[in-house]
């Protein structure tokens, strides 16, 4: 067999799919939401992810959706203006750097459409695996049961490949003590091409506007240790949001408004992914799944991409030892980019650790 199925037609996986494909393989991706993804934050790619995206020949189109911001500001609860600055902002660091931010639906329609060729599954998920030396029974929720060569999750913090393969993820994820929360509004604020945060105690969010600046991506945060919820029950994760946030003076009422009329809101932890291995047997783990930094880190995206390309790279040199060959390339870039999000505690890394973590990984085998 020469096959593949990737759990998650995020970012990782369809780059992944792209990958295995120019390596010979016939792959399948499956996802659980029913289409595309839409909504979620401004993601950047940096360094060795740049180069991927290079050598995929989707760079002129990521470039060209580029969010292309202008600057940041920061205002009290009054709507007073605290700082300004034209040099940076808080989504994508200095704006003179070679780095691409790019929506993460934008992006998403990017990579899918370079996997085309790919046999992609929406609306059903991966509920049992069994292995063998020389395969992998994949059991679907829709009933379904296929054999595989090889499964690789590429579904995020909240995997489910990890969860059948190597168990509860409570053992495998370090909470960093803050909750995020992103969604889409109308422009009520006339932002342009601008960002605005607001920050009281231990809550905040930041408003930014949209390409073509008709709707707003609104990052709504809080500081809280581990919280039980339902992460599937979004209405419950819309009440956790508004019980920590509708405090906040400034324009809350009207992003707490927009938040309940949000078709494309997401909540989860700021928490990174730490495991031994991240693969057993025919079963291995990609980006989120396997090693997550958090959006404090800002190098969630390019980990998953880069990841896919080492993968594809070392399945197709030689399938004997590639897992092993593909964690030992990545695992001081993960180490490294991982940090990132603990190096300054509420506030970025600074530039010279992002650009060296960005870039601590050779491409060629």
């Amino acid at each position: 067999m020469n096959t593949v199925l990737v759990s998650g037609a995020g970012i990782g996986g369809p780059v992944l799919a792209y990958w295995l494909g120019r390596h010979g393989f016939d792959v399948t991706i499956v996802e659980r939401a029913p289409a595309p993804r839409r909504g979620g934050q401004a993601v950047d790619l940096r360094g060795a992810a740049v180069t991927v995206a290079e050598r995929m020949g989707i760079l002129e189109q990521a470039l060209a959706l580029k969010t292309d911001m202008r600057g940041m500001s920061m205002v009290d609860g009054d709507g007073n203006e605290t700082m300004r600055t034209t040099e940076r902002t808080v989504s994508a660091g200095r704006l003179d750097g070679d780095d691409i931010e790019i929506m993460r639906d934008d992006l998403v329609a990017v990579v899918t459409g370079a996997a085309r060729d790919a046999e992609t599954i929406y609306g059903d998920s991966i509920t049992a695996l069994e292995q063998d030396g020389d395969g992998v029974d994949v059991t679907f929720e829709s009933g379904g049961r296929r054999r595989f060569s090889y499964v690789i999750g590429a579904d995020g913090l909240h995997s489910n490949v990890r969860a059948l393969a190597f168990g509860d993820e409570s053992q495998f994820v370090a909470h960093l003590g803050m909750y995020v929360s992103i969604y889409s509004a109308p422009n009520f604020l006339d932002l342009d091409r601008w960002q605005v945060w607001h920050r009281e105690g231990d809550a905040g969010y930041g408003v930014h506007s949209a390409p073509g600046n008709a709707t707003i991506r609104v990052n709504a945060g809080f500081g809280a240790g581990p919280i039980a919820y339902d992460h599937r029950d979004v209405d419950a994760q819309k009440r956790l949001v508004e019980e920590h946030c509708s405090a906040l003076r400034w324009e809350t009422p009207r992003l707490m408004k927009a938040m309940w009329e949000a078709d494309d809101f997401y909540f989860d932890a700021m928490a990174q992914i730490h495991m031994d291995r991240w693969s057993t047997g025919r079963v291995t783990l990609l980006g989120d799944a396997g090693y997550c930094a958090s959006p404090l880190s800002g190098q969630g995206t390019s980990l998953a991409m880069v990841g896919a390309y080492v993968l594809a790279e070392e399945l197709g040199a030689d399938r004997d030892g590639a897992f092993d060959r593909y964690e030992e390339r990545m695992r001081p870039f993960v180490r490294l980019n991982q940090e990132l999000a603990t190096e300054n505690p509420g506030g970025p890394a600074s530039d010279e650790s992002v650009r060296r973590a960005a870039t601590a990984i050779s491409l060629d085998r």
